[in-house]
């Protein structure tokens, strides 16, 4: 690789990074080709500034086989002081002719899904599990492996 070639990549990978300032936290884990109902999928939070406020977002990688228009998800988050707030939260993943929502060129879609608002935190560290809760009409047991799903996220912004 040339000179020219090294250096014009170099500074696309910095404008890539540097175009990004509001993030704080961001991470993916890998589910696979399908993401299991006894599967939780967890993050430790870095230490957070008391005295700011954050945003906080579920990232979702999904592709075509995703089979449903809607993702139901139940997050719990440990604090610090032990105390564990848990929410059920829904999301529209498709249109209604069955196209997914999302950012990507491909057949692959990330969706930035709003988790918490102007949120602040208290000294000391934080941990996020998140699992899926999908049902199908009409049925009382959960979706045992959820297609289409292949990497979940949790991302914070200033």
């Amino acid at each position: 690789m040339s000179l020219k070639n090294s250096f014009l990549s170099f500074l696309v990978i910095i404008s890539l990074f540097s175009c990004d300032k509001k993030r704080v936290f961001d991470e993916y884990k890998s589910v696979g080709k399908s993401w299991d109902k006894d599967s939780i999928v967890s993050f430790e939070l870095p230490q957070m500034d008391s005295k700011k406020q954050y945003n906080l977002f579920l990232n979702i990688r999904d592709n075509n086989n995703y089979p449903y228009n809607n993702l139901f998800l139940i997050v719990a988050m440990e604090q610090p002081d032990k105390m564990t707030l848990v929410d059920t939260l829904e999301y529209q993943m498709a249109n209604d002719d069955g196209s997914l929502l999302g950012e990507g060129f491909t057949d692959v879609k990330e969706s930035k899904l709003v988790y918490k608002e102007r949120m602040k935190f208290k000294p000391g560290i934080y941990k996020v599990h998140i699992r899926h809760a999908v049902r199908q009409t009409g049925k009382v047991v959960g979706v045992k492996t959820l297609d289409g799903i292949t990497e979940v996220g949790f991302r914070i912004e200033n």
